[in-house]
Formats: C-alpha cells, structure tokens, sequence
C-alpha cells in the first residue's frame, strides 16, 4: 500500500483480456497509465490469439513501461483471459478493464473510494457508449436509451445503490476468488454471472454513477448484429440456468420477436386469402408489425433526432437490429436451439 495522506490505499491490478484491438488497445492501456490514483498499480494483458498486429503493438508497450506486464490467454475467450490475468495479478484490488474502453483519470480512485466507504465486494458504473461515425453514433444512442437495452442504471445511469450487475468492475481480490473466479464457460454475461454468485455469496454489488466509461460500439450492421446475437444467446441460456434470478425485462425482446414472427405470418395468410378471393381477416395480423414500425420511428424522431439526419437514418435500422437480433438469440439460447453456444462469442 501507499500512503496518501492519513489514509493508506491497496493496491490496484487492472486486468484486460485482448484479442484483435489493435484499433482501441493503447488508447485503452493509456488510459491506465494516466489515471490519478495515488497508491500503487500494475497492468495485466491477457493476450490472445490475435492476427491484426495486436501481439506486437502490446508486446511493444509493455516492453517501454515495466508496469504492463502480458500473460498468455491461449484459449482466446475473455473469462479465460480475465481469469489469466487476475491469478497473475499480486494487488487487494482488481479493476476489470475492456480494450474497447477508454477509463476516466479518476476512475480508479473513486472507485476504490467507493470500495472502502460502502464495504461493497464489486464497484461499477455506467458503460458511457460514444460514436464516431453516424452509424456508431446511432448505435450509442441505443445503448444509452431505455428503448434500446432496457434502461438498466449501467446503461442510462441512476441513483448510487446495491445493484444486479455493473458494468466492468472494480472488485476486492479476495471475494472473486472466494466465489471461484468467472465461469469460463461462459462467452458472454460472465460478468452478470459472478455478481450473481458475489451476492448470493452475501456480498454487495455497487452501483454508483460517478464511474463513467467511454465505450466504443461496433461500426458496422453486421458486428452488432453478430454482437447482438450472440449477448441474446448467452442472455436466454443464463436465464434458463438460472431461473429465479432474471427479471421479466429479459424476456420483452424474446416476446415481441415471437409477436412481430407470427403476426407477419398471419399477414401473409390474409395476402393468401385475398388472392384466393376469400375475406382476407388474418391480414389484421399486420398491425402488430405496423405498430412495432411505428415505434421505431417515434422512438428515432425523439431519441436519436439530437444527432442529425445521417445518424438518426441509421438509428432506424440499429435499433431493429437491437431488439431482434438480441430476442431472437435468447429464444435460441433459453430452448437450447443451438448446436455449439460457446462457439458464440460475438467478435
């Protein structure tokens, strides 16, 4: 520990599980490096098979500072890697840290702060996600909205409290251990998982709005929905593992997929109907997908309208391609209609 002022501060270990970032890495590792923490730290890499030049773009920086050390992440998945990382890791505090991140210089002393006044066992905040381009714009502004991953507080932000889950971490090394590290058989909601087994352990999750982490979204259709897709998966395989501990706001985009699918079906019966000249009643089906679109384009004019014409354009196809993509990877997860669910990593 280090002394800072009357009060002596543990030790931090920022742990990050990298493979094919060679866009995001340095601006997430010196965002590390910078920060305003007073006690002493280390950076831990869990370097996977990457073939983008992220191997030697991190094996470069850490050969310039000695306080970015590498360990091998040979399985490429990152619980394996956050877990490489934390064994290798020798501080009282662990802080998750995704490449796709960009920390705040004073995020690890608040957090840390926050650690020791409410006694919790995990830290976190709010996952601040921001856009270059139009399309990754629209993309943030879904994530950032109630409409588009359901306003949870690590999303849309809220009071400081006990919470579900947070986004990334700052964890007391002690506890995670204790509860086993994560699931490495877990892909995706591995961090959903260990703050499941942190409180049903009797620790506390702490949720505070302070903590702020720029995020950097996906740039194309194709990466979110991919994303999207596979979080679904793992979201509906979670929710069927564990029944008891899942709100009903899990399963409204699995629901309005299965309403959208059928109703659209039942459309096509009544085109079916009209052209055989019988009365066409089942194109009543199509209003719940005219109302779905409907939604779409309110939530786009006053939602995404703030971020101009180009962004909110797109904004009109993200947001579908959220609530789908997402519902309907759940629904293949929570029935087991998938034939290799760890193959889904969304990379």
């Amino acid at each position: 520990m280090r002394q800072s002022g009357d009060q002596l501060l543990p030790g931090v270990s920022y742990v990050m599980p990298v493979l094919n970032e060679v866009t995001h890495v340095r601006a997430a590792v010196m965002s590390l490096l910078h920060q305003d923490y007073q006690g002493p730290f280390e950076v831990t890499l869990a370097l996977g098979p990457s073939l983008d030049g992220t191997t030697e773009l991190v094996e470069e920086m850490a050969a310039v500072d000695a306080r970015i050390r590498i360990v091998p992440n040979d399985v490429g998945s990152t619980p394996a890697g956050l877990n490489a990382a934390i064994r290798a890791s020798k501080y009282a505090v662990v802080i998750r840290v995704d490449a796709h991140s960009v920390l705040p210089p004073n995020y690890a002393r608040i957090a840390v702060e926050t650690l020791e006044r409410t006694g919790a066992d995990n830290v976190g905040g709010i996952m601040d996600a921001q856009g270059g381009t139009p399309f990754e714009k629209a993309v943030a502004r879904a994530y950032g909205t109630r409409i588009g991953l359901g306003g949870t507080p690590h999303h849309v932000g809220g009071k400081q409290g006990k919470a579900e889950t947070v986004y990334l971490g700052c964890f007391r090394t002690e506890s995670i251990l204790n509860v086993g590290l994560f699931d490495e058989d877990v892909k995706r909601g591995q961090d959903w998982d260990l703050n499941r087994r942190l409180r049903e352990a009797g620790g506390t999750v702490w949720f505070t709005p302070e903590l702020r982490v720029v995020y950097r979204p996906r740039p194309s259709v194709a990466r979110l929905a991919r994303q999207m897709l596979s979080t679904g998966l793992w979201r509906g395989e979670l929710a069927r593992r564990y029944p008891a501990a899942n709100g009903i706001r899990y399963f409204i985009p699995p629901l309005m997929v299965i309403a959208v699918t059928l109703a659209l079906l039942l459309g096509l019966g009544g085109v079916a109907q009209a052209l055989s000249g019988a009365t066409p009643w089942l194109l009543l089906g199509l209003i719940v997908p005219i109302g779905y679109a409907l939604i779409v384009v309110a939530a786009t004019v006053t939602v995404a309208r703030p971020d101009g014409v180009r962004s909110a354009s797109r904004f009109l196809v993200v947001l579908p391609c959220i609530h789908f993509c997402w519902g309907a990877g759940f629904v293949l997860g929570f029935l087991k209609l998938t034939s290799n669910i760890t193959a889904h990593t969304g990379r």
